[in-house]
Parts: structure tokens; sequence; C-alpha cells
């Protein structure tokens, strides 16, 4: 009896310094978003003057608007929207279907194609953005939207490539032979077969295109000039300046920039915890 009671305490005890650690991680996670939530409705002199964490005395409700006008947040919005929906269908595309070719359909070229894919994940974009503004002045796609999904589409291929490519491998060849067996072709078993079992690492692909691709600032402001080709993230900057910065409209800018993150997660919540512990079970 004794030892029941003592495996029970030991058991809340454990419990309970689970649900600790898990509350500090969430709060953690929450308070920066919550402190951004409050300081964008103040203005820049409170936000100066007053206390970092304290709440608004006067919620400024006009910094969004502000930031949003100044900000030429309409057009950056739909640039964001444009390079990420576009980038994100063409890599999970692409990617896949290289995966199929690398896994399933073995030739004498197929490591060093590869292995010349995969190689893209050891280099840094600081490491090529003088090349790719060099190569998009010469191509004549600079300060174009072509020019800025190519190189978005160029640095998300490798690691969906590596990922896509991994994952199917661990799906039996006898799926392919015997679909081979039955007359259908390539095509046919890459869309029957291999697309709706590689769901699992397309929802891990396109979480890190997505977040990746909307939060990216340096490649997209050297590789376009004109306001129109810009994406939100450099709307974000024009608030911030070498000798001053307008705090409250910044806090509202990033705001604005956040939330449609926050509510994908919001929305395919479901759709992204059953692909990625899918897919953790498939490795």
């Amino acid at each position: 009896m004794n030892v029941m009671k003592k495996t029970g305490v030991k058991h809340h005890i454990s419990q309970i310094l689970i649900y600790i650690v898990l509350f500090f991680f969430v709060f953690m996670a929450l308070y920066p978003l919550i402190w951004l939530f409050f300081s964008s409705f103040k203005t820049t002199q409170e936000y100066q003057l007053a206390s970092k964490f304290a709440l608004p005395k006067e919620w400024w409700w006009r910094n969004y608007a502000d930031a949003w006008v100044r900000g030429n947040f309409g057009s950056l919005f739909l640039n964001s929207i444009f390079y990420t929906g576009v980038s994100t269908i063409v890599i999970l595309y692409c990617s896949i279907a290289a995966g199929f070719a690398f896994a399933k359909l073995p030739s004498k070229a197929t490591p060093i194609l590869y292995k010349s894919f995969v190689i893209g994940i050891l280099i840094t974009l600081q490491c090529i953005m003088i090349p790719l503004f060099f190569m998009s002045n010469w191509t004549g796609l600079y300060d174009t939207r072509l020019g800025v999904l190519i190189c978005y589409i160029g640095i998300g291929m490798p690691m969906g490539i590596y990922l896509t490519t991994e994952f199917i491998k661990s799906i039996p060849d006898s799926l392919v032979e015997s679909a081979r067996i039955d007359g259908a072709t390539f095509l046919e078993i890459f869309f029957s077969i291999i697309f709706p079992m590689a769901k699992p690492v397309g929802v891990t692909l396109a979480i890190l295109t997505i977040t990746g691709t909307w939060n990216e600032f340096m490649l997209v402001n050297i590789l376009a000039s004109s306001e129109g080709i810009k994406s939100l993230p450099v709307g974000v900057q024009k608030f911030s300046g070498a000798l001053a910065s307008d705090y409250g409209k910044q806090f509202a800018a990033l705001m604005i920039s956040i939330i449609p993150i926050i509510c994908f997660y919001g929305v395919f919540r479901k759709q992204i915890t059953q692909g990625v512990a899918a897919g953790a079970v498939k490795g």
C-alpha cells in the first residue's frame, strides 16, 4: 500500500514538473507577442519615457492606419502573398518530383545530381547575395518579380529535395513495382502513389518555405529597388532609421506582418500537427 502511495506521489510530482516546464516554454513563446501587441498601441514618446512593460495609457489605434499607409503595405502585402504562394507551390511540386526520381529511379547520374542539389544546404544566403545581384543584372531580371521568385525557389530547393528524397526512400519499392506491372506510367505513379503519400513531408516543407519566404528581408531588398516589387518585411524597415525610430508605428508594422503567419498556424494547426507527426512516425 505504501509502495502504491509513493508511486502515486511520484507520478503527481512528475506531472506537476512537466506542466511547470511546459508553462515556462509557453510563456517564453507568447510573452514577446503579447508585449509587441501592447507596445504597438503606444506613441513613440510614451514608449521612450514610460516603462517598457507598462500597458498603454492611451490606446493609439492610429499607429496601424499610419503604418499601413506610410509603409505602402497594400502593395507590399500582395507581393509577399505572391512570392510566398508561388514559391511554396513550385518548391513542393519540384522537390517531391525530384525526390521521387532520386529515390525510386536510380541511375549512374543519380548520386552526382543528388549531391549537387543537396550541397546547396551548406551555402548561406550571405555568401551568394553579391553573385545573385550580378547575375540578376546580367540576365535582365533585376528589379522584377520573376527575378526574386527564381532566387527564392532556387534557395529553397536544396532543403526540399533532401527532405523529400529521404522520405520517399522509406516508401516500399514494391508499391512502385506493382504499379509498373499493372501498366502505370511513372507520371501516373507519381500523382497516384508518391504525391499523396508524401503529404507529411510536404506539410513540413510548406511550413519551412512559407515562414522563410514571408519573413525574408535581405534578398528582396538587394534584388529589387522599386517599391512595387519589394515585400512586407522591407516596409517595416521604413520606420527605423540611423538617427531615430518611430517605435509605435514600427511595432504596429511588425504586428501587421506577423498576423498572417499567426492566422496560418491557427487555421491549419490540425493539418500541420498531423503532417509533422505522420512524418516523424514515417521517418
